[in-house]
């Protein structure tokens, strides 16, 4: 059972003065009984991100330079999660215009740390037992990241998959709409609302093959990811996974810059209408540091970043072609302490930049309480064979994983 929408209300009123994690909170009379009819998602409360059209409420983007009315109409993602029976009670804190500067928000499980961005209080909202379902969105790691750092399962569905009508679009070619939850089963409950057309296969009753990408060659794991890691692959070879470890490391330094290039010359463009107007001086100094170093990208760098971007998307899809998933990090370590940054996304570019589907999935908590984890991603559409591998497999990783760190704690199972 998931929270009804005037129990994710109360919750989220008793403790959000801690956590921050909401940008607007509908009140409690405007929120409607359960439905008569009930659909998949029959009066569960949801959490939509701060760029993400909600009718009768306004959208901010986490900037003081946009205007507080209310949206007139959902987007398109959450008129279908309405349709399915779900109610969304608030906006989620999202970091201005789902870039770098951190809002407010504080990670539930230690308030001195960052909870990610810049889906920051989508994440964090689920972690705090405010709401089990949150819309997010990724362009870099705004999805998986904030997941990984509040200990939550997110799932970044394949580009293109998910209509963005009625989102704030910056980065044409990378902004894709996803989810947070509590529970695999929680997010394929969402996945089936926004990922229809076909039912959902689950994953073949045999072993899986898994590809290990480490990805050393573009970020340092600190000592408690790199365990993590390891520990994810132990756990899947002892229930007789096959894993390899293909050599990539030239094409994941390329694909990283080819990220970063097309993020920042989308950005730039998708805020010039901004920073012409009036109230750009209100935007913070690290976003017109980022417009600034966009506009300075020729269109021509653009269009041979591209070309060069599909060509590597082709050859990858045939380089994993006998792998179910792959098996990678989510964040180089623990939330980060301190609420100035948003923390590294350098493990989620290549997979934005793709387009693949992305799902972070909690496994173990560090000495201080933080959360680590994994990131299993695969080719694209195959977000529901994704899912079903995760249904299947990660509880018995992580009650794995929790056996063997009470053995180590205590020596006893």
């Amino acid at each position: 059972m998931m929270l009804d929408a005037h129990a994710a209300w109360s919750r989220s009123k008793a403790r959000d003065a801690d956590i921050q994690a909401w940008a607007w909170l509908a009140e409690a009379a405007d929120l409607p009984l359960p439905p008569a009819a009930p659909g998949a998602l029959a009066g569960v409360g949801i959490g939509v991100k701060d760029v993400i059209d909600v009718a009768g409420m306004p959208t901010r983007s986490g900037s003081p330079a946009t205007a507080a009315e209310p949206a007139r109409w959902d987007a398109a993602c959450v008129a279908q999660l309405r349709a399915a029976g779900a109610v969304p009670i608030g906006k989620t804190v999202t970091a201005e215009f789902a870039y770098a500067s951190p809002g407010p928000t504080r990670n539930p499980r230690q308030p001195a740390h960052t909870p990610g961005g810049s889906s920051s209080g989508s994440a964090a909202a689920v972690a705090a037992g405010m709401i089990d379902i949150a819309l997010g969105t990724q362009t870099g790691g705004s999805m998986i990241r904030p997941a990984a750092f509040c200990g939550v399962v997110g799932f970044k569905p394949t580009f293109g998959r998910i209509h963005r009508q009625g989102m704030s679009v910056l980065c044409d070619s990378l902004d894709t709409i996803g989810w947070f939850s509590n529970t695999v089963a929680q997010s394929q409950a969402v996945a089936s609302v926004l990922l229809p057309g076909r039912a959902a296969p689950e994953a073949p009753a045999r072993a899986p093959r898994v590809a290990l990408l480490a990805c050393d060659a573009i970020g340092r794991l600190d000592p408690d990811a790199r365990q993590a890691l390891d520990d994810s692959e132990a756990r899947l070879r002892e229930h007789g996974a096959t894993v390899v470890r293909p050599d990539l490391d030239d094409d994941l330094k390329t694909l990283l810059h080819i990220h970063t290039q097309t993020m920042h010359a989308e950005l730039a463009l998708g805020l010039l209408p901004l920073a012409r107007s009036p109230q750009a001086g209100l935007m913070s100094p690290v976003l017109r540091d980022a417009l600034k170093r966009g506009l300075d990208i020729g269109h021509a760098d653009y269009v041979r970043l591209q070309q060069a971007r599909e060509r590597l998307s082709r050859e990858w899809v045939l380089r994993f072609g006998d792998a179910d998933f792959i098996l990678t990090p989510s964040a180089p370590g623990p939330a980060p302490q301190g609420l100035q940054s948003t923390g590294s996304s350098v493990f989620n570019r290549v997979w934005s930049l793709l387009g693949w589907p992305a799902l972070h999935l909690p496994t173990a908590r560090t000495a201080l309480g933080l959360p680590v984890g994994v990131q299993w991603v695969a080719r694209p559409d195959d977000d529901h064979v994704l899912l079903g591998w995760a249904a299947r497999w990660h509880a018995r990783i992580a009650a794995d994983e929790s056996r063997r760190r009470r053995y180590e704690n205590t020596g006893t199972d």
